[in-house]
């Protein structure tokens, strides 16, 4: 099976509308594929509404870093459906801007979360501002298997620069991104030119990748936000044969748990476990992405009590 069979299936529907249908809330958070039928190019579009305001219930975000959350979350979104792994990407920001640290993460069942950590003085809305100086690295983390991580400037200008940047110095295949957020809802598209099975020329391959992402770039934030994925791709693309798929649903699921929570406490000196415990009589443990708390009493903590911390943690 080629790589266009891998990526179409067999439940691939084909249907573009010409009414600008916008997507209800209950559908917005979804990603949908899409491969063009006579260019090696494919393209994934992902809207997200309740799975960001779920995110952002728990924290007291300002409006600016409302936003970039939302774009941080569409572009891990766009991101890990490029890659056939079981595991997640996280797509972090660490910068010397208002905003030291941003993370972003999607699993490959399309499960996301996000933390900006120290934004809490954060007042501009301004990319630079937020992430000046910074860079960002994009780390992919597969259940079985070396982790693998990428490191890039990030751009003065956008998220999506930044990382159109870093495809184009990795070498790999023709990706672009394009994002929008305002806080409550975010949206990207992202296309990729895939390795020649429709057509070898690379002259061919160069004019059709010009021709899609110049389309592309005609794109507003208002129409990725509120466009639905048939009417969008009807205006960008009603004169090519496009095959749209059917759609994968995103939803916010923190991925902390309770072993996880003590195999960090496992980190931690024996000695400097006894102080907590004998100042409070027991230890809490909060996720700082969803808030959730995970209690241990001391008979919980026997034996990290006894061994110390183990240094293969991390």
């Amino acid at each position: 099976m080629n790589l266009r069979d891998q990526l179409a299936g067999p439940k691939d529907t084909i249907h573009l509308m010409t009414d600008d249908l916008r997507p209800s809330e209950q559908d917005a958070d979804q990603s949908r594929r899409f491969l063009f039928d006579d260019a090696d190019i494919r393209g994934e579009f992902v809207q997200l509404h309740r799975s960001l305001q779920d995110l952002l219930a728990v924290h007291a975000y300002a409006p600016g870093v409302r936003k970039l959350l939302g774009e941080f979350l569409a572009a891990a979104t766009l991101l890990s459906t490029t890659l056939k792994f079981e595991g997640r990407l996280i797509l972090q920001a660490r910068s010397e801007g208002q905003i030291p640290l941003l993370m972003a993460e999607c699993s490959n069942e399309l499960q996301v979360r996000a933390i900006a950590r120290g934004a809490e003085h954060a007042t501009s809305e301004d990319f630079a501002q937020l992430l000046a100086a910074g860079v960002l690295a994009i780390t992919i983390e597969p259940v079985q298997g070396k982790p693998y991580q990428g490191i890039v400037p990030l751009s003065e200008h956008s998220l999506a620069d930044s990382l159109d940047a870093y495809f184009l110095q990795s070498e790999q295949l023709q990706t672009r991104l394009w994002l929008a957020s305002d806080g409550q809802q975010a949206a990207g598209l992202l296309l990729q030119q895939l390795p020649p099975q429709l057509h070898c020329d690379v002259e061919v391959r160069a004019q059709q990748w010009e021709h899609v992402s110049a389309l592309a770039a005609t794109l507003t934030a208002d129409e990725l936000l509120q466009l639905s994925p048939e009417s969008l791709l009807y205006r960008l693309y009603h004169e090519d044969p496009v095959r749209l798929f059917n759609p994968r649903h995103v939803h916010f699921q923190c991925s902390c748990s309770l072993q996880r929570s003590r195999n960090a406490l496992a980190a931690i000196a024996a000695h400097e476990l006894e102080e907590i415990l004998a100042e409070r009589g027991h230890i809490e443990v909060d996720c700082e992405f969803c808030n959730q708390q995970y209690r241990f009493e001391r008979d919980e903590l026997q034996d990290l009590l006894l061994a110390g911390p183990d240094p293969t943690v991390h």
